[in-house]
């Protein structure tokens, strides 16, 4: 007799799942870094352009015209520059592991290496 699907169990399939797990870090994630960025951002336009801003008689970037739109656009190159650096050295990790994986001699040929010398020496033995 076939199991009956329910409600309660297809969601626990669902989250079981480890995407559905690694989809939901990676957003909790994201959303801690956006404002850490956001931050950032807000710390260092506001203190390379408050000369600026005291001429134009601004509190803040986001208080000009298209403002908001100026600080979202800073922040979407700081993420995508620090994703960019992020990948790139994980990438650099990799690489250097798949040398040391291919610098390791291959076992199997090791061994058919040590019998062709095994065989030679006793056939010198031999003869």
């Amino acid at each position: 007799m076939a199991k009956r699907s329910t409600f309660l169990s297809d969601f626990k399939a669902f989250i079981n799942k480890g995407n559905v797990v690694d989809l939901a870090v990676a957003v909790i994630i994201a959303g801690a870094f956006g404002k850490v960025v956001n931050a950032l951002v807000r710390l260092i336009m506001t203190n390379a352009l408050e000369p600026a801003l005291e001429r134009a008689n601004v509190q803040s970037l986001s208080q000009l015209p298209g403002g908001e739109i100026i600080v979202a656009a800073i922040n979407f190159v700081v993420i995508a520059f620090v994703c960019f650096v992020v990948v790139r050295m994980v990438e650099k990790i990799k690489r250097k592991e798949e040398v040391i994986e291919a610098s390791k001699p291959d076992p199997q040929i090791q061994l058919t290496s040590a019998i062709t010398r095994l065989t030679e020496v006793m056939e010198e033995r031999s003869s």
